[in-house]
This record gives structure tokens, sequence and C-alpha cells, in this order.
């Protein structure tokens, strides 16, 4: 699963805002993320989260310092 995708899944089972480390730790937890098979999973989530908040129709907006919602 792309990192995008585990963080939006995360976010929607959740329903609320969420920093980006709690994003991260639940989609490793839930096995949406493999740190033994992926590298660098902190800087791709917070490049991906970035750039999807930056991205006008996109599905996520930044809430606060490092803390990400769905649109």
């Amino acid at each position: 699963m792309d990192v995008l995708d585990a963080a939006v899944r995360v976010l929607e089972e959740r329903r609320e805002p969420l920093h980006w480390t709690v994003i991260l730790d639940e989609a490793l937890r839930r096995g949406y993320l493999d740190p033994f098979t992926e590298r660098d999973l902190r800087a791709r989530l917070l490049a991906s989260l970035a750039q999807a908040a930056r991205d006008p129709g996109g599905r996520i907006v930044k809430s606060g310092k490092g803390v990400y919602a769905l649109r």
C-alpha cells in the first residue's frame, strides 16, 4: 500500500485530525505499511502528507502543526 493511501485509510478509520506520528504508528500497527520492506517511511509519509495538503483538490488538509485531517 502507498504511504498516502495508508494515511488516508487511518484518517478515515479514526474520523478525526491526527498528528503525523499517530498516523504512522497506526499504519504500522494495522499492517498497512511494513518498515522492513519499505525504506524511509517517516520521510515518505511527511512528504506525501505535505504534498497532499498543498493540492487544492486533494483529500488531505493540514489543521495544525504536524496535524492532518480529511477534507
